[in-house]
């Protein structure tokens, strides 16, 4: 084990892409404050990295992201409307969000691609290992996916990737990765990456979903990696040059609870499966969704 491996501590959040899926929602609201259920995605995503240990965050955003940073920050106004109306659990909520992270910004700029917004980072980071989250997949804190990462990344050094089997009928919408066979656990040696590959060609079912541990010297390969698909710089691109070049990069196949709201019909199941776990929601929501369904089927049935 590396025992002399800095401690995990920095975590960056790309939130510059203008969501274009769920337009017109996303037209004036950033789409990273979209809320499931009460809370906005992008907290969601904040309190997982601060769960595992990173307490120093930089999101990389764009133009019309200013309600990230007003999310974030202290809103004194309400804070003292609340607490005059003795909205105990209500001011808790308002102000959870600022005391998760030390939570810092930048701007993107041209909007270059995934690769190009961790680049951005590089200054911030600077010669230590570090987490990307991107903020369109939720990890179900029940599923410490992150910490496990960090875990792998300080016993084997390089970089780790979140992976997840998708089956080949869904691997062209992904990252997917090329690995040898675990000898056991979780884990595996990815040897390369492909960047959505056209059906039938895929080197697996593997896709890499939104959690990276990275070295720092995925910073000297992004600055030389041109644009890939979709003209934009690749972060899979990135990485796979590292993993052809022999510079160690695992994936830990995850098989826990993911939500991805950045399908607006996946969006959707992770709200109701979200709510229907609420204690103080969940059992009046699943009752009135359970006689939904029911009324749905039995008026279909009258059609039909």
């Amino acid at each position: 084990m590396n025992t002399t491996a800095p401690r995990l501590t920095k975590a960056v959040i790309p939130a510059a892409g203008l969501g274009t899926r769920f337009l017109p929602a996303t037209k004036a609201t950033p789409k990273e404050m979209l809320p499931v259920v009460d809370k906005p995605a992008i907290q969601y995503v904040v309190e997982e990295a601060a769960a595992a240990g990173l307490t120093d965050i930089l999101m990389v955003t764009g133009r019309n992201k200013r309600a990230l940073e007003d999310h974030f920050d202290r809103n004194h106004e309400l804070e003292e409307a609340l607490a005059r109306k003795d909205e105990h659990a209500k001011l808790a909520h308002v102000r959870a969000p600022t005391d998760l992270a030390d939570i810092h910004y930048i701007r993107q700029g041209d909007p270059r691609g995934l690769g190009h917004a961790v680049l951005c980072a590089a200054p911030h980071i600077g010669p230590h290992p570090f987490a990307v989250l991107l903020g369109d997949d939720l990890i179900d804190p029940r599923d410490p996916l992150l910490a496990r990462m960090a875990q792998v990344q300080a016993e084997r050094g390089g970089s780790v990737v979140a992976l997840l089997d998708v089956g080949a009928e869904n691997i062209h919408r992904y990252g997917c990765a090329a690995a040898t066979p675990p000898a056991g656990g979780d884990t595996v040696r990815i040897t390369d990456l492909v960047e959505k590959p056209a059906p039938g060609t895929q080197p697996s079912t593997l896709a890499v979903i939104g959690r990276y541990v990275l070295d720092p010297e995925i910073f000297d390969v992004l600055r030389r990696t041109p644009p890939g698909r979709g003209a934009e710089i690749q972060l899979t691109d990135a990485l796979a040059e590292l993993a052809l070049s022999g510079s160690p990069v695992h994936g830990v196949v995850f098989d826990g609870r993911r939500y991805d709201t950045g399908d607006r019909t996946e969006y959707l199941k992770a709200t109701v499966r979200l709510a229907t776990e609420r204690e103080d929601l969940g059992e009046e929501f699943l009752t009135w969704l359970t006689d939904f369904v029911d009324d749905r089927r039995l008026a279909k049935v009258s059609a039909g």
